[in-house]
């Protein structure tokens, strides 16, 4: 497992305490799991998507992943409905591994509610959760 200082954490993005991440692009939302995330459950071998169309509130289970460790649920970052998924992840979902905030991406959604963004904690924020300060 990667030393906290070894972590892709950007600051372009927002983090769930379940360490899912939102990033905004327009009024349109991009959704994966953290590098922490992808980190701790080790190699991912399975993700299961939600449906395009598909609606879903802040906090609802949108997504699982297995990896050779755990099943993991993913929970929405924020409100919104599911606009795109990553067609890739069925064939190759170690891409969550190897590019969590690029190939990796899980979902795109349409936020029912921008301002949700706001809630969701910083790079900081996060970073100080991992260590325990948080």
């Amino acid at each position: 497992m990667k030393e906290i200082s070894e972590l892709n954490l950007p600051g372009d993005v927002r983090y769930t305490e379940d360490h899912e991440w939102a990033r905004l692009d327009g009024n349109m939302a991009r959704v994966g799991l953290d590098d922490y995330a992808q980190d701790q459950l080790g190699d991912i071998v399975f993700v299961e998507l939600p449906n395009v169309g598909a609606a879903f509130k802040k906090g609802e289970e949108f997504a699982t992943v297995e990896s050779v460790k755990a099943v993991a649920e993913c929970y929405m970052p924020i409100s919104g409905e599911i606009t795109a998924v990553n067609i890739e992840l069925v064939d190759s979902p170690g891409l969550i591994n190897t590019s969590p905030y690029s190939n990796g991406w899980m979902i795109e959604a349409k936020p029912s509610d921008l301002s949700e963004i706001d809630l969701l904690m910083t790079k900081e924020a996060c970073l100080a959760k991992i260590k325990g300060e948080g």
